[in-house]
């Protein structure tokens, strides 16, 4: 009888000890749920964030050569862009990065790397940037570049596209048959291979990316206004220089 009292007295010690358990274990969880997530969360490095650091080029592929290149080949800022032939935002960004390349002419070093996407939307895209890879073997790279971009929609949707590029490489008074020959060959589709080689060696996975001098654009300032004032700042570090070695 006596242990019987024990035992019931003692029950309601043993339920608040539970609880108060229960209730710590509770606390420490929503605690450690709360705190906010620091160190490294599996994330992949974004260039393009504050803190933007310049990409290192030592191990980087140098990609097609010579590149399709406009400006000064001396010119203390290069502008590289990684783009896609059949990607639609790199056909908006076309007519900017022609509006920058006058603006700044000679001051600058402008790049173009084909980096066609290896994705089911962009089904023509290599064969696209064999084709202007084929016109620059004939010299008419940056304008079948063009005609490229700015018929994008047309020949996307269309089955013939290929006889669409042999029209515009017409247009553009290259040798038509040599045209052909180029697309199915070796030459103008190693231009492009090496291109994708120096893509994947700078982790490039998207288009259009654009580095300045080796530092990649925000998205943000993938805009007339936003490039401007990246570009202006890398020459703002070139005119001290410029000015001590003329003293």
């Amino acid at each position: 009888m006596a242990n019987a009292k024990q035992t019931k007295s003692n029950t309601p010690v043993a339920i608040i000890g539970l609880v108060f358990i229960v209730a710590a274990v509770v606390g420490l969880f929503w605690y450690n749920s709360a705190k906010p997530v620091t160190g490294n969360t599996n994330r992949p490095a974004n260039n393009t964030q504050p803190g933007k650091t310049p990409v290192s080029t030592a191990n980087a592929a140098v990609g097609a050569l010579p590149p399709n290149a406009a400006g000064s080949p001396t010119a203390a800022v290069t502008v590289e862009e990684f783009a896609d032939f059949q990607c639609p935002t790199c056909a908006t960004m076309h007519p900017m990065i022609s509006e920058i390349k006058n603006m700044y002419g000679s001051r600058i070093r402008f790049i173009f790397r084909n980096n066609p996407l290896a994705i089911p939307a962009h089904d023509k895209s290599y064969d696209a940037a064999v084709a202007a890879e084929a016109a620059g073997l004939q010299g008419k790279f940056w304008d079948m570049q063009n005609l490229l971009f700015t018929n994008q929609a047309a020949w996307t949707a269309n089955p013939g596209f290929k006889q669409i590029w042999s029209d515009y490489a017409q247009k553009l008074g290259l040798d038509v048959n040599k045209f052909q020959t180029d697309i199915a060959g070796l030459g103008a589709k190693q231009r492009v291979d090496e291109d994708l080689k120096r893509a994947r060696s700078m982790g490039v996975n998207s288009t259009p990316t654009i580095f300045v001098n080796g530092v990649e654009v925000q998205n943000t300032e993938l805009n007339v206004a936003g490039l401007k004032m990246v570009i202006d700042g890398e020459l703002a570090k070139t005119a001290p220089a410029a000015a001590n070695a003329n003293k």
